[in-house]
């Protein structure tokens, strides 16, 4: 029974459309999941990235983000391996970045800020080595490069979901994210970017949700599906059809998958339901009921057709972000090592591209 659920010195400007590019990229939470997952798939979006940052850069500038974007998300790509989550290939979306899937999500905040903390590690040491290789060629591009890869991988650090350092400090302190929340007010009023302002307002109200549920008011919301019985196949067992008007509260079960979905089963036994839906969140299933029926006729018989509403409250498990106390602090001292560096790298880069002589 199937459901139907409904090249000259850099610019600043450059700079600036750099990070809004990376801002986008991470809105993850914004973006359909792309379901690319071979290695052809990643090479075809990177060489269309490339050509579409051509139309408003340089083809060496073009080439040397869309690599620094691979970089950091191969960073992400090999830190859930070495914690056994298989993910797909990077896929690139031009002027949005890019970004990867994993087939399973992590269990607890310990992994997930491990994976989340791969891409700035390892993002930053492509940006190192943009910088060595800038040194020994006197290279104003690989410079630029490098200060390019060190911007994006400090602001991704910033303490805010979905970015990057919102996933890490949930491994450190959750009180970080109210810090983030300043920090990037703070940014927003210095740069007035839109696209800021809409990822700190999701998050707000993200936190805002995750307060209330903790206060119990959470909202219950719902979710409905619609399913089809045979009227030959009741009427052969001989089962009364309910009315158009029926209403009746449904029994129930729900489990959660290795994908981390939660599914529920919604049962009326004379009918034979056994329905299948999928919850958009985890919840606490307060009650399943039947909310409307209908009959529909098609070329091959007719048919009974049960919508089924689930009503549930949005449950986050406090166990998830229980970290031992030593891990927090490794945590917690990569997450400010890694800053303070590129903070250090950005500043040394700004010296160095006055000391390097012009393009041409």
């Amino acid at each position: 029974m199937t459901p139907n659920q409904s090249g000259s010195r850099k610019s600043p400007w450059w700079m600036a459309g750099a990070a809004t590019a990376f801002v986008l990229a991470k809105l993850k939470a914004l973006l359909p999941l792309f379901k690319v997952g071979t290695l052809g798939g990643a090479v075809v979006t990177m060489a269309f990235s490339v050509w579409t940052y051509t139309l408003i850069a340089p083809l060496e500038v073009a080439v040397g983000l869309v690599l620094l974007l691979l970089i950091h998300e191969l960073g992400h790509a090999w830190a859930a391996r070495v914690k056994g989550l298989p993910t797909t290939a990077p896929v690139f979306i031009p002027f949005l970045g890019a970004i990867i899937n994993m087939r399973r999500h992590p269990r607890d905040a310990a992994t997930e800020a491990y994976i989340a903390m791969g891409g700035p590690l390892v993002g930053s040491a492509g940006a190192a080595a943009a910088w060595w290789i800038g040194l020994q060629w006197k290279s104003p591009l690989f410079i630029a490069m490098a200060y390019i890869g060190c911007l994006l991988n400090l602001f991704n650090l910033l303490p805010i979901r979905p970015l990057d350092g919102g996933r890490i400090v949930i491994a450190v302190s959750r009180w970080l994210w109210g810090l983030g929340l300043l920090a990037g007010l703070g940014l927003i009023l210095y740069t007035r970017s839109f696209l800021l302002l809409l990822l700190w307002a999701l998050f707000a109200y993200e936190l805002y949700r995750k307060l209330r549920i903790r206060r119990g008011k959470g909202k219950l919301f719902t979710t409905s599906a619609s399913y089809e019985i045979p009227i030959k196949q009741l009427e052969a067992e001989g089962v009364e059809l309910p009315g158009l008007q029926h209403r009746q509260p449904l029994d129930f079960s729900t489990f959660s998958e290795l994908d981390g979905k939660q599914r529920v089963i919604v049962i009326w036994e004379k009918m034979g339901l056994r329905g299948r839906l999928t919850l958009p969140r985890q919840g606490l299933i307060r009650r399943a009921r039947l909310s409307h029926v209908d009959y529909r006729s098609r070329e091959y018989g007719r048919f009974l057709v049960l919508r089924c509403t689930v009503e549930y409250e949005p449950y986050e498990n406090d166990a998830y972000y229980d970290v031992p106390f030593r891990s927090r602090l490794a945590f917690g001292a990569v997450y400010a090592g890694l800053a303070a560096f590129l903070v250090w790298m950005l500043l040394l880069l700004n010296r160095l591209t006055e000391t390097l002589p012009p393009k041409g």
